[in-house]
Parts: structure tokens; sequence; C-alpha cells
């Protein structure tokens, strides 16, 4: 006994050496490190008459210096306390224009040094657009016209960007936005000691909530969020700013579509201790562009006490928008079942209007037997309104009429029924600039799919007839191509804008002409490979079913040069991300193509087929509830089926050694990696990155789980890899950013499931990357992380062998 507990202590020794002995930052090997750093190709923005393009190029990542700056986490939001904007956000580096004609690309004069821009958007005409600027000290407004190409700065007054929705378009040439008032003074400062403790009760009232992070948690910080919150708004013609009314605590504001009316939500304290700045107490009221408020339309209270089911919403108005068909008529919904979604109800929801052009009062418009989820406006006679329930998983099309509130369903599937998916309208701007339905002449409409299929997606476009709820395909992709339409240029003749890529062309930009069947001359954007040393690789979308029959799918990426059946098995990781359905034919469907381009994210799996190693990337792991029982009753056996089902394909194909594989996700899939390395033996090491492990953390639902801990405590307790950390013997690398912002995966999760795998003599490393959060950011973290996993996968898979 003695010797082997001298033992313990010997390889606590050595793991504790091997945890310390990299305590600077490292990088993976040269040919991860250059795919991750190359630059991405250019976003592209496309006038509607593909006319011009906007090119904008992204800056380098962060470094950690940067990510350092100042940062207040306050109220659900983060933003930088010195220059009232951002503080995780690198920005646009680059932006010119090009003509699409000619193909001549313009410099833009008068772009700040430095530039990190954001919020791109054109005006109305799409003569000019415009973009903010972060700098270290302010937020900056600036417009470019197409006449001169020429930055220029709007603001006199720094922007304040800290809640969003910074500006909007107020005309041709003049906007309407945010500001730091003047006079405002410097923040508060923080108190030398407290005035006493922070104090919150409950007063016998329901108040369950989400476990959401950088909440309000002292008098201090409800200081700092009344003052970097209050505003002026401002409007500028084009010549000239004037201040909209006075400074107020503003969540968001709206211009109606005429430009004359100010849609305006305001918070009011008490401010919530349990729910982000989006559900604290609001003011809901229109102004004109004087400042002068018109109408109060709704004072709601705070969400704490609001249902948290799928189907549930807060019992008071809510949705409010200006209906895109007319020049000032707010539309806003309100529950018929209090909020309640499994309640029995006839009606779930009742649609208002306001006509406040016209100082008219709330009009019932419709009702809706399923929960509201949105409408597309049209004109007087259609509009599309969408229902949702998701106690039924059941998604249903209404064709409206605005003028006599008829409403009659043209389609309805199942949510997770991709391949039943007919598709989405496509929109035009209208007068106001506003997007409306794309009605052709004949009265159809245009509906953009991504063409969900047994062989992977085929975007597609069909005309729809919404009195008969019948379409006719117009245009599918064909193999061995991807492409989807983005916009119509000219419906009427058959011209559209799409995006084509195949997995060895990168995604560009085309004109194509349904009438003639062929895409129109040259590309509209000519972008390149930004991964030369990709090139070689090998894709291939692999399919095949686990024991109960149910068929899975994954993307599967081997080396340059390696040859299937012949060389011998790779090392393999295995990259997942759970989902959960209610049908197991739902659970089967083809998701992806197998045509696509690679693209490379810095949290990929695909870097190490640079390394020698087979990579299943996207490996479906469904996990289905059927015939009355829920999809994470048996949450744990599902994931095993999934995985034995993953591994047994590789070794089939001979391109995957069974006794080198690595399983590892992000998230949801570190929760995932955890729990198949706390119940099986079927990998040598796990990847577990910003993951949740302990679900009674989480104990008012979590990802598709409703149901609360109280009300069914043994599925938490059994989705849990906490709880059966002393069964967890396989290797574990856990990273996780040291402010994570995502509501659950707080970093105390993966430090008490290290504790408890250190303390039953697991193996495992944690590495805490600094100023991280859910996502991660810097360029010395990212290139750590990759290094990380690097090292990870080649200690525990390659066993002293040589990768491929």
């Amino acid at each position: 006994m003695l010797k082997t507990f001298q033992l313990s202590l010997l390889l606590l020794a050595f793991n504790f050496t091997f945890a310390q002995d990299k305590d600077t930052y490292q990088e993976p090997p040269q040919a991860i490190k250059e795919i991750v750093l190359a630059r991405p190709a250019p976003q592209a923005n496309i006038t509607q008459k593909a006319d011009w393009v906007l090119l904008m190029e992204r800056n380098e990542f962060l470094t950690v210096e940067e990510l350092a700056q100042p940062e207040l986490r306050i109220a659900g939001m983060r933003w930088n306390p010195k220059n009232a904007g951002p503080s995780r956000s690198s920005g646009l580096g680059a932006i010119y224009l090009q003509e699409v004609a000619s193909g001549k690309k313009y410099e833009i004069a008068g772009l700040p040094e430095n530039l990190r821009a954001y919020d791109v958007s054109w005006n109305q005409d799409e003569s000019a657009f415009a973009f903010l600027n972060s700098t270290t000290n302010g937020q900056d407004l600036y417009k470019v016209a197409l006449t001169d190409k020429k930055a220029v700065k709007i603001n006199s007054r720094p922007v304040n960007a800290v809640m969003g929705n910074a500006y909007s378009w107020a005309g041709k040439d003049a906007l309407v936005y945010k500001t730091i008032p003047a006079g405002a003074g410097e923040m508060p400062s923080a108190p030398n000691a407290p005035a006493g403790p922070v104090i919150q009760e409950s007063a016998g009232k329901t108040g369950a909530s989400r476990t959401y992070q950088d909440l309000i948690k002292n008098p201090y910080d409800e200081a700092l969020f009344s003052y970097f919150g209050t505003v002026q708004l401002v409007h500028h013609d084009g010549s000239a700013e004037k201040n909209i009314g006075n400074p107020l605590l503003l969540r968001s504001f709206s211009l109606s579509p005429d430009k004359k009316f100010l849609l305006i939500t305001t918070i009011r304290q008490p401010f919530s201790y349990l729910v982000p700045a989006s559900g604290f107490p609001h003011t809901v009221s229109i102004w004109n562009m004087e400042g002068k408020e018109i109408s109060t339309i709704a004072q709601n209270p705070s969400s704490e006490g609001a249902p948290i089911g799928f189907d549930d919403v807060a019992d008071f108005p809510r949705n409010f928008s200006w209906r895109s068909d007319k020049p000032a008529e707010l539309v806003y919904v309100k529950a018929l079942d209090k909020g309640l979604g499994k309640s029995p109800a006839a009606y779930r929801d009742a649609v208002y209007t306001i006509d406040v052009a016209n100082n008219g009062q709330p009009k019932e418009l419709v009702r809706t037997k399923l929960r509201f989820a949105g409408i597309t406006w049209g004109n007087d006679q259609l509009a599309l309104l969408n229902e949702r329930y998701s106690t039924t998983r059941t998604i249903r099309m209404n064709k409206l009429n605005p003028s006599s509130g008829k409403l009659d369903s043209v389609y309805q599937r199942r949510m997770d029924d991709s391949y039943a998916d007919i598709g989405s309208p496509l929109t035009v701007p209208n007068a106001y600039g506003r997007d409306v339905l794309l009605v052709l002449k004949n009265g159809n409409l245009i509906l953009r799919s991504q063409g969900a299929s047994p062989d992977g997606d085929l975007p597609f476009i069909s005309a729809f007839n919404v009195n008969t709820g019948k379409s006719k395909q117009l245009w599918r992709c064909q193999a061995p191509f991807y492409e989807n339409v983005v916009a119509a240029v000219d419906a009427e003749k058959g011209l559209y804008l799409t995006v084509r890529e195949s997995q060895q062309d990168v995604p560009n930009y085309y004109i194509r002409d349904l009438r003639k069947k062929s895409l129109m001359g040259k590309p509209i954007t000519f972008f390149t490979n930004p991964y030369p040393m990709l090139e070689g690789i090998s894709k291939e979308k692999i399919s095949y079913k686990r024991k109960d029959g149910i068929d899975l799918t994954g993307d599967l990426y081997l080396p340059k040069g390696y040859r299937p059946g012949i060389d011998a098995p790779l090392p393999t990781i295995i990259w997942a991300y759970p989902r959960e359905y209610k049908s197991a034919s739902d659970a089967a469907q083809v998701r992806g193509s197998r045509y696509t381009f690679t693209r490379i994210g810095y949290g990929s799996p695909v870097y190490w087929a640079t390394q020698g190693f087979a990579v299943l990337d996207n490996a479906e792991m469904p996990i289905v509830g059927e015939k009355g029982k829920e999809p994470n009753d048996n949450f744990v056996e599902q994931l095993q089926l999934n995985a034995e089902a993953a591994i047994g394909k590789l070794a089939e194909m001979k391109v995957g050694d069974p006794q080198r594989m690595a399983v590892g996700g992000h998230s949801y899939g570190a929760f995932m990696t955890a729990n198949l390395l706390a119940h099986t033996n079927l990998f040598k090491a796990g990847i577990a990155r910003s993951g949740a492990y302990n679900r009674t953390l989480t104990p008012f639902g979590f990802q598709n789980e409703e149901r609360t801990y109280w009300e069914n405590p043994e599925v938490y307790f059994r989705m849990s890899p906490f709880s059966y950390a002393n069964k967890i013997k396989t290797p574990i690398l856990m990273i996780h950013g040291e402010a994570d912002n995502n509501p659950g995966t707080f970093p105390i999760q993966s430090e008490r499931l290290f504790n408890a795998i250190k303390g039953h003599g697991g193996t495992a490393r944690l590495v805490f990357l600094p100023y991280e959060s859910h996502g991660y950011s810097a360029r010395e973290n990212i290139l750590h992380m990759l290094w990380e996993q690097d090292q990870w996968l080649k200690k525990h898979l390659l066993q002293n062998k040589q990768p491929f």
C-alpha cells in the first residue's frame, strides 16, 4: 500500500511538472500556424442592382495586450469604458469599392489610420454607405458617397455604441445616431468601501432565470450601467447636427419607414440582478424627429418573473417593429395565453397595429394558434406570417391579408425536417428602403431554400403560389458545385445574384441567368484561395449507420498523398456537437454539402490533416427522443451509439486506427467529450474546450433541455460527467477562456471537473486562456491553444509511432 501511495505521489508530481513546464506562450507547427494566420477572403457587400461591390478585409487577430485593455462586464454586456464601444472586436482593416461593369477597384480617401471599422450599411438608394470606427478614445461615424469615394467623419461628439444599434440612416444623406451626452463628466469612481451589503429578496413570486453571466452585482455596477447607457440622440441632415430630445437611458431606437417618427425603448429602474439589460423594466414610446413624445405604447416590467419554457413568452407587449410597407404603422404582439406555452389555448398570440401617422389607436390585426414567429410584409393584400411551436416541433407559414386580417395556412413542417423545407421568401427594397416580399407580376413569390436532400444540401429557388401553396422549382445547383442565391437582381428577367464554390474553388459571386440557364460572363468577385497549404488534402462526406438504424454522416479529411486501404490506418480525431431531435427520421437526414470549399476557423480540427491525422469533422451526434420520451432521457447511451458507429466506419474504410482515436468539441461538444470519456473506453484522448460539466449548476434548463433540475434530477445527474469524474481515466485536455461569458459555461465548470479528475488519479490538463471569452480572440491565445491540442494528440495517439 505504501509503495502504491508513493508511486501515486510520484505520478502526481510528474503531472504537475508537465503542467507547469510551459508557462509562456507556445506556437503550433509551422503548417498549422500559416493556416490560422492566413488572411481570409474579403467580405463582399453588393448593391441590389449588382453594380457596385463593397469589399472589406478583416484585421488580424487581436493581441493579448489589446484584449487586456479595460473592460466592463455589466448587465449581460461587455464594453470598453475608454471608448464606449465593443471591447473584443478587431474590426475591418481595409475597405474599398469595385465597379462591377469594369472590374475596376477604387481606394477610399480619408479613411482613418489604424482602421477598425464595423457596422457597415448602405443608405436607401445605395448612393452612399456608413460605418463606425473604433479608436482608443471613442467611436466615430463615417459616411462615404459613391460620387467622391471619400470617408467623411459625421459626429462632433463620440458615438456611444455600448448597447449596439448605434446609428441608422434617416434618408439619402441624413443619419440618426447615439452620442455621449455633453457634460456627461467622468465615469463614476469605485467606492473605497461599500455603503452596505448587497441584498436580494424573494417575496414568494416565481422568478426562474437562466444562468446568465456578467450581471449587475452591486450599486456601483448600477451606477456604471446608468452612466454608459445614457445617450444623446442626434440627427445629422447631411450638413449639421441637431439633438433629438434630452439624454436618456436608451435600450434601442428605430426610425419609421417614412423617417418621421422614432420608436424608442428606454430602460427604467430598478435594475435586475438576475437578468441582463434586455430583461430590465422598460418603456416603449413614439417620438417625432424633434424629440417630442407622441405616445407611450407600453410600460413593461422586468422579465425576472417571466416563464422560461421554449414556448413561453413574457405576458406583456413584445416584438415592437415598424410595418415595412407603410409610412409609419407600428406592429407589436401580445400573448393570449398569459405567455404559458404549454397551457390549453385556442390562440397563443395576437398581433396589433397602430397607425402612428394618423394618430391611430391599437387595433388587433390577427390571432395565431401557434407562437408568433415573425412577419414578412408585402403590400395591403399580402404578407407572410410565421408561427412555431417547440413542443410539437412545428413550423407554419401563413398567408396574411393585412387589410382584412384573414389568415390562411399555406405550408407546415416539422422544425427538424430539413428535407421538407421549401425555403424563405426573397425580398426587395421598397420606396422606403425597407425589405418587402418580392412579388412577381403573376402574383407568385420567390422562395430560397438550402435544399437539404439525401445527397446533401443542393440549394434551389422556386416560384411559390400563395393561393394554392404549391411551388415550382426554377433552378437548383448542380454537382460538383455548391451555389446559393443571395438576392434577385431582376426576377422578372430571371437574373439572380449567387455565390458559387466547390471543393477546389473559392466562393465567388456571379450573376445567374435562369432563362439562359447559365452564368453571365465573369464573376463579380475574384477571391483566391487563402489556404494553398491545404491543397492535396482530401475531403469526403461519409455515411454510416448506428446500431439502431439511424443514418449518420461526417466530413472526412485525409492527409495529402494518403492512400486508403494501402497505407496503414491513421491516428484519428473525431470532432462533433450533439443535437436533439424528436424523430429518428429527422435525425437521420444528411446535413451540409460535400461540394463546399473548406473554410478554416481557429477552432477547426482540420489542421491535423496536415500533421498526418485523419479528421472526421461535423460527425453527427443526434440525440433522439420518441414515443413520449425526451431526447436526454438516454443521452449517454446515444452518444455511445454515435461514437461506435463513427469509429466502426473509419475502421471499415481502413483509414482510422480504432486504437488511436481522439474525440473533441467546443462548448456542448466539450460536454459530449467528457461524457464519452466517462462512460466508454473508445478513445485514447479527449479535447474539451469551454464546456459545462455539472448540470446542477444550470438548474433551470440548458441547451434544448426544458425540464428543470427539480423536475427531473436524475437526468441532470446522469448527464453530468462531473458525477462520474472518478471514471474518467482517458487523458483529457480542458481549455477554457478565463472570462467566458456564455450562459452555463462558467470557467468554474472546467476547474471543478479538473480537480475531481485529479483527485481520483485521472490524467488531465487544464489551460485557462487569459482574458478570453467563450470564443477566443487573441493571436497568442489561439496559437497556444493549437499548440496544446497538437501536443496532446501527438503524445497520446502516436505512442512512439510516426503519423502518416
